[in-house]
């Protein structure tokens, strides 16, 4: 049973080859292969396979190159091209009657490949296999008739029979269940991706009508208030201001969905982080009074990052706001900032009622707020939105009733220029 053993030790390396090919797939994140790409890796595996092959004689190679003709021919469509690399290949190791019969046996299957892929892909996954199968028993059973009508087979025809019938179509039935599996699963990640964006996309429009017909509605009933003609003046300049109030504030939330949606950064500037802090703290302060929460600050001396001046205010309010409002009887608020030559990192740090597990893995989500209806959820995502636009990270540490912790770093300006300059 040599050539039964020679077999199989063929079939566990290219298992073992295949094992890392999916896992280098896997760890890539990549749904699809160039056409090169495939080609080279199938003609790898013929080169393996014709040279940790079992040939008691000079003339007679007993291999499993089958194995990567049928699955490379049948399931990507590159037969030909194989079959051409196979034949080069084996004529390294000999001009001889092995190679005669390898050239007999394999140019009409190159040809018959140019039919047999594209018919191969209209059946249906649950047949391919079969098929593959049975085209790799096929080919086993010319080949051993092949070589035993040259008597290369000798005393071993037991062996040579058993192995051609059992090891090639084994493997190619393994391989093309990988193949259709994995197939499956990507069919099913690229399914789910559309899911998500879909479902994404629907909250994302319930939260915008939900929260534009709220102050629509609002300055629609003053409109209409607003056509009374006995209305006294002091009256019609109170529902004007009104209807303006909430004019702004359906175009903030406007504003506030196109800077998630396209956070574009219209003016890009050096930004002095200790200098636009203390700017944003001035405009939070007297709310920060409202609340009874004391802002305690520790700046770095230094720290300069690139971005909006403007957005990095938007992102930083928001912030900064929902950080007081988490503490509705009062505490203390702490911002900090620290510097290295690569990174500035600003924390913030309230002792407020802190996030649940759930919450904290949803913040930033379309629609979803931790202060329930008066909260739209569209302010963090737009703190995740600028943070991203200005190459920042963002990440966030809660406890129940101990309170949460933002840590957002941004690229320093000298880092900026050195990764410009490569």
């Amino acid at each position: 049973m040599e050539i039964t053993k020679h077999l199989f030790i063929n079939l566990s390396i290219l298992i073992i080859l295949l094992l890392f090919c999916l896992i280098w797939l896997d760890n890539s994140k990549k749904f699809t292969i160039s056409k090169k790409i495939i080609v080279v890796f199938f003609i790898f595996l013929i080169w393996t396979c014709i040279q940790f092959s079992y040939n008691p004689v000079p003339f007679a190679r007993y291999d499993l190159r089958i194995i990567p003709l049928v699955v490379g021919g049948l399931y990507f469509g590159v037969g030909p091209i194989l079959v051409l690399a196979m034949l080069i290949i084996r004529s390294f190791y000999g001009l001889e009657t092995g190679l005669l019969e390898t050239a007999v046996l394999y140019i009409p299957l190159a040809v018959a490949f140019f039919r047999l892929s594209p018919w191969f892909w209209k059946q249906a996954p649950i047949r391919r296999i079969p098929y593959a199968v049975c085209l790799g028993m096929l080919l086993g059973v010319l080949t051993v008739s092949g070589m035993e009508l040259i008597n290369h087979t000798g005393s071993n025809w037991y062996d040579a029979w058993f192995a051609y019938l059992v090891i090639p179509p084994l493997g190619i039935g393994l391989i093309a269940y990988s193949i259709e599996f994995i197939k499956k699963s990507v069919e099913m990640r690229l399914e789910l991706i559309k899911v998500e964006k879909l479902k994404a996309v629907e909250q994302m429009g319930a939260a915008i009508s939900h929260e534009i017909r709220n102050p629509l509605t609002a300055a629609s009933g003053f409109v209409q208030l607003l056509n009374d003609d006995y209305l006294p003046r002091h009256k019609r300049k109170e529902y004007l201001s009104i209807v303006k109030e909430e004019l702004n504030s359906a175009e903030k939330v406007i504003q506030d969905y196109l800077t998630f949606a396209k956070p574009s950064l219209v003016s890009i500037e050096e930004l002095n982080v200790k200098n636009e802090l203390k700017q944003i703290i001035k405009i939070i302060q007297p709310i920060a009074n409202q609340n009874s929460v004391e802002i305690v600050t520790d700046f770095s001396v230094i720290g300069f990052i690139k971005g909006d001046r403007q957005r990095f205010r938007q992102c930083f309010i928001n912030i900064l706001k929902n950080a007081v409002e988490a503490m509705p009887n009062g505490g203390h608020l702490f911002i900090e900032t620290t510097f290295t030559h690569n990174f500035v990192t600003i924390s913030v740090k309230d002792t407020g009622v802190g996030m649940t597990t759930e919450q904290l893995n949803r913040l930033g989500e379309p629609y979803y707020s931790t202060k329930g209806s008066k909260g739209t959820g569209l302010g963090m995502m737009v703190v995740y939105s600028i943070v991203r636009a200005m190459n920042g990270t963002i990440k966030v540490t809660s406890e129940i009733e101990k309170g949460t912790t933002f840590n957002i770093k941004f690229p320093t300006v000298t880092s900026l220029k050195n990764f410009d300059s490569k």
